[in-house]
């Protein structure tokens, strides 16, 4: 048997993910990673490919695919000159700093046949991984209510968007891709409260197209890191720590109470609580594993640059509502979203 060919992976961006993506990439079974762009160079002398300046001196050395972790508002030009040369890409999330940019990068790869994808890791982070699989089985019954919260200490290393398309577009894709719903509409209000241009803390109310309810509470202000997803259905819910990958089940209580009190009460009571044991691989790993496999042309679960779209969508879409205070509603297929009156 002939030994597996090795994919020639190149990076671009050597900041806080970049660097995580160089340690995937360095040790990934079957790819080889060939080079890595950065102005700054490598600072700390630890890499084990070599470190240019400009994206043509990497292009040069021949790439499968490429790895996208620069800054947002990079993210489209980079992303079609790959295209135009022909080289997949895995573009780090969010896609692109608005819809025309994102619209054009699914365009440029779509047309040339090419594998591209986004890295919302959450969809690998097995705590949601588990929950999907049992909201497809039908465990929680009719789901009423998606909850998340996403907070912690400013990042001094983003400059270029706000808490919304940086942190929120974490959210906005896992809610469509664990419930299998896609956004209808979107209310949001977005404050600034660290004297920077963009928006660092955003509430955000939103409706799937199955009338589940969303909630979003995303910020950049707080010394407590909380990354917390909760969805409740008729058969209780379930609590999902991506910072621990963490998964418990809160069941409505099936017991009778004798408590006249409690008795009259027709909501739902407390019942058990099961904390799931769940094999915890890194989400970053996984992530890279289906993208090479995708590449080689396997059958792979990676989100698609359509579903990327979709995201920076609705979050445009909230953006949008907080700053002109009105509800919007959003169209299905990539059409662009539209005002509606509250």
């Amino acid at each position: 048997m002939s030994e597996r060919k090795k994919l020639r992976a190149g990076l671009i961006g050597l900041g806080a993910m970049g660097r995580n993506h160089a340690r995937i990439l360095s040790g990934l079974d079957g790819v080889e990673l060939v080079g890595i762009v950065d102005p700054a160079g490598d600072t700390t002398g630890t890499l084990r490919a070599p470190v240019v300046p400009e994206l043509g001196e990497l292009l040069a050395l021949g790439l499968d695919y490429a790895v996208v972790a620069c800054p947002t508002a990079l993210h489209e030009q980079v992303g079609l000159d790959l295209a135009a040369n022909g080289v997949c890409a895995l573009i780090e999330k969010p896609l692109a700093q608005s819809v025309e940019s994102a619209v054009r990068l699914v365009e440029a790869f779509e047309s040339r046949g090419l594998v591209a994808g986004v890295g919302h890791i959450e969809r690998y982070n097995p705590a949601l991984q588990n929950l999907r699989t049992r909201l497809e089985a039908g465990e929680l019954g009719e789901v009423y209510q998606v909850v998340t919260r996403r907070q912690g200490p400013f990042p001094h290393r983003i400059a270029d968007v706000g808490v919304v398309m940086d942190l929120a577009t974490h959210d906005i894709d896992l809610t469509s891709w664990v419930t299998g719903q896609d956004y209808t509409s979107v209310s949001a209000r977005t404050v600034s409260r660290s004297g920077r241009l963009h928006e660092d803390m955003v509430a955000v109310v939103g409706q799937l197209a199955d009338g589940t309810m969303v909630n979003h509470l995303v910020n950049w202000l707080s010394p407590l890191k909380e990354r917390s997803t909760v969805i409740t259905g008729d058969r209780g819910c379930f609590v999902a720590d991506t910072l621990t990958a963490d998964l418990t089940f809160y069941a409505n209580g099936a017991i009778d109470t004798e408590w006249e009190a409690l008795r009259a009460f027709r909501g739902v009571a407390e019942g058990d609580m099961v904390r799931y044991a769940i094999p915890k691989r890194e989400p970053l790993l996984v992530e890279h594993e289906r993208f090479r496999d995708a590449v080689e042309g396997k059958q792979s679960d990676i989100v698609t640059l359509r579903q990327g779209l979709r995201t920076v969508q609705v979050a445009a879409a909230t953006l949008e509502s907080a700053s002109a205070g009105v509800t919007v509603s959003i169209a299905p297929s990539g059409a662009a979203p539209e005002l509606a009156l509250p």
